[in-house]
């Protein structure tokens, strides 16, 4: 939790609380149901909460909005992210059954209104957003090919409509085909060694109806 405080200040103090209960919930639930690797368990709060926090140093979500998290796992990025915007409506997706059952019961017991998880493929979600968010599920090319047409028309951020997706590494290559993609190091905003070679990308995405 001091990692979270140190870099989002503002917490109001349910807030607070929501981000405290992630441990225990995600400690009782990786129990019974293995989302997130034993190893990364001790570390919940860099290696998932902050990492997914990453986006919204970069785009922070405004009262309206809509996002939609694909590949979503155990929650992640969706959950901190609808943690800290509450006025932000946040749909997580993804095609394993148990692991949206662990999303649904910790959205439940944080007691969140703004978060919608299903099972469901991204390619059969009928929906816009004015975002698309996912951690490294699969490369940009295959992952942009299933949320092509998912980005509403109107834009009410700061960048235009599209995807932001955590990725690490060298990306040179699989970002070749996106001359408009942005990439932001969270190294240059998260001290911790974990970061130094992750990334939120950001692609643009064009609207059609």
């Amino acid at each position: 939790m001091e990692e979270i405080l140190r870099y989002f200040p503002d917490l109001t103090l349910e807030q607070q609380e929501q981000f405290k209960q992630l441990e225990s919930l995600y400690a009782e639930w990786n129990a019974k149901i293995n989302v997130i690797s034993r190893k990364d368990i001790q570390e919940l709060y860099v290696k998932h909460v902050l990492h997914s926090l990453g986006i919204a140093k970069v785009m922070p979500f405004v009262p309206g909005a809509s996002v939609l998290d694909v590949g979503t796992g155990g929650g992640f990025p969706g959950v901190p992210l609808a943690i800290l915007f509450p006025e932000t409506q946040f749909y997580l997706i993804d095609v394993i059954g148990k692991k949206i059952k662990v999303v649904n019961e910790v959205v439940t017991a944080l007691g969140l209104k703004n978060v919608r998880a299903e099972q469901k493929r991204a390619e059969s979600v009928n929906e816009k957003f004015d975002f698309i968010v996912s951690r490294a599920v699969t490369n940009m090319t295959d992952f942009v090919s299933w949320i092509r047409y998912k980005t509403k028309k109107e834009n009410q951020h700061e960048f235009e409509n599209g995807v932001l997706y955590l990725k690490g590494g060298d990306l040179t290559e699989e970002l070749s085909g996106f001359p408009r993609a942005v990439e932001f190091p969270l190294s240059h905003i998260f001290d911790d060694p974990f970061f130094e070679t992750k990334k939120v990308v950001y692609v643009p995405l064009k609207y059609k109806g």
